[in-house]
């Protein structure tokens, strides 16, 4: 018998949403989302993996930090889709984080471990795992992101149990949505998410900048209608890199320069929606 994801959200044309209400009237509101990940060096079939280990390093050794400095120049908040094992072993970047008031969503331990295939006991072990590793840092771990978007058929349930308001795997809407168990669905991408775009084969440093703005055109004229979510996902080893970053930069100017925009995070977001008048 087929599976009806019916029974774990609602089918809800764009054409019949409910316009919500953006903080200063905003057309957009726009969340950036910088995964913060690490990965083993001993896992995987070709390990010692220097090859790929030492690139993702890259990111947080170099990366992270043209990142941070980019977003903070046009004004922008991160909603970091954290691995909790970076606590562990990059503490100077969760100060940095909180140096930023950036948001902290959980993104599973490591994503060198996807929840696909996890028995409930482990997955649910997980969770709190990083759960508590958001917390030590201060924060309450409002929102997930699966490691890979990946989920298993508890997932949903679990987050529920371990207190989580919103899930940015399910790519389905520019709008949060509720879900059945009460958690929120949040516009996250794959469209706009580099770690697709930039693998083999690599789109073009200028095509991700145009994707960035034309999106955004898009978006920012439908919102004068009805208000919509943009996110903006990113790997530091990847838009961190010097031949990168700087149309980032350019890309990020354009948007902040839209007066009707609100530079937001996830869970500001989720906030905002929820007390939308007529949010659904």
């Amino acid at each position: 018998m087929d599976f009806d994801p019916a029974s774990l959200f609602p089918y809800r044309p764009i054409v019949e949403r409910k316009p919500v209400v953006w903080p200063h009237q905003a057309r957009v509101a726009v969340w950036i989302v910088p995964n913060i990940e690490h990965f083993h060096l001993e896992r995987g079939a070709n390990a010692p993996d220097v090859r790929n280990y030492s690139r993702r390093d890259y990111g947080n050794r170099v990366g992270v930090w043209r990142m941070m400095e980019t977003m903070e120049k046009h004004g922008f908040r991160g909603s970091v889709a954290l691995n909790g094992e970076v606590a562990q072993h990059y503490p100077r970047i969760m100060e940095e984080c909180a140096k930023l008031k950036w948001e902290l969503m959980g993104h599973g331990l490591t994503n060198s471990t996807p929840l696909t295939g996890m028995d409930i006991e482990t997955e649910r072990a997980t969770i709190a795992a990083t759960r508590r590793a958001i917390e030590d840092q201060g924060q309450k771990m409002r929102g997930w992101l699966g490691p890979g978007l990946t989920e298993t058929w508890n997932t949903l349930g679990l987050l529920k149990e371990h207190g989580v308001d919103y899930v940015a795997d399910w790519v389905s809407d520019d709008l949060p949505f509720r879900m059945n168990n009460g958690l929120y669905s949040i516009p996250y991408t794959l469209e706009l998410n580099d770690m697709p775009l930039f693998n083999m084969p690599s789109i073009s440093t200028q095509d991700f900048e145009r994707r960035i703005c034309e999106t955004f055109d898009v978006l920012y004229e439908e919102g004068a209608h009805l208000p919509r979510v943009m996110c903006i996902a990113l790997h530091p080893f990847l838009t961190g890199v010097p031949h990168r970053i700087r149309a980032l930069g350019r890309a990020l100017a354009y948007i902040a320069g839209h007066d009707q925009v609100w530079r937001a995070t996830g869970s500001e977001i989720i906030d905002a929606y929820k007390a939308s008048p007529d949010a659904d």
